[in-house]
């Protein structure tokens, strides 16, 4: 019985092993398709950390980690400037986190960036959930639950901007000819939020195919 017991526990070790294995790399058929790996999973390469609160961002188990006072991480490679895309990541959050992946934007030194805001947050007081675009398009409800790994995808064509969560759409917004302010579209990078000490939020899988 022990025995039985000991190879049942190496399967499901191995199983999870193999599961992870190909975390923060892309098939052959990906790499066809014209995705781009933004994170390796091992270190900074590709990415820039801002003067606010570095040490707000680090690497933990493959994934970027937002943990602490706010800051920013911001791309670098060689998809820094996107207009239409489809960006992939898979997040999850801890109780009580908020975060944010911000796309047409630019490094800045300190503070919150330009651009829009692709919202991260299941159970933080902040009733602007998961899948809203900052400010212009809000969603209420949490479409995910905290601890658990989601799939997230931003889609920005044109003037459209579609957020999914596990494949389901979650809000479209549509900007208007008239926009003015930081939160319009344009082109630009993406950037990871570090939004306060109580906020837990990891990130792995990032990937962007331009339109």
């Amino acid at each position: 019985m022990k025995n039985g017991l000991l190879l049942s526990l190496i399967g499901i070790f191995a199983s999870i092993a193999s599961a992870t294995a190909d975390d923060n790399t892309l098939t052959k058929s990906e790499q066809g398709d014209g995705w781009i790996l933004l994170f390796n999973g091992k270190d900074f390469t590709d990415w820039q950390i801002d003067k606010w609160n570095p040490e707000s961002i680090s690497i933990e188990e493959g994934a970027i980690k937002c943990h602490g006072d706010p800051s920013m991480i911001y791309y670098s490679g060689e998809a820094k400037s996107m207009k239409d895309f489809h960006f992939v990541a898979d997040v999850m959050t801890k109780p009580g986190a908020n975060g944010g992946i911000f796309f047409h934007t630019q490094y800045q030194d300190k503070g919150w960036p330009i651009g829009h805001e692709a919202q991260i947050n299941q159970t933080q007081k902040d009733p602007v959930k998961t899948g809203s675009i900052y400010i212009v398009k809000k969603n209420l409800e949490a479409p995910a639950k905290d601890n658990e790994w989601f799939r997230y995808e931003i889609i920005v064509k044109g003037k459209r901007i579609e957020t999914k969560v596990n494949g389901e759409t979650v809000v479209v917004y549509e900007e208007a000819a008239d926009v003015e302010g930081k939160r319009k579209l344009s082109e630009g990078t993406f950037g990871i939020q570090a939004h306060d000490p109580g906020s837990v939020v990891l990130v792995k899988n990032i990937r962007v195919k331009a339109l």
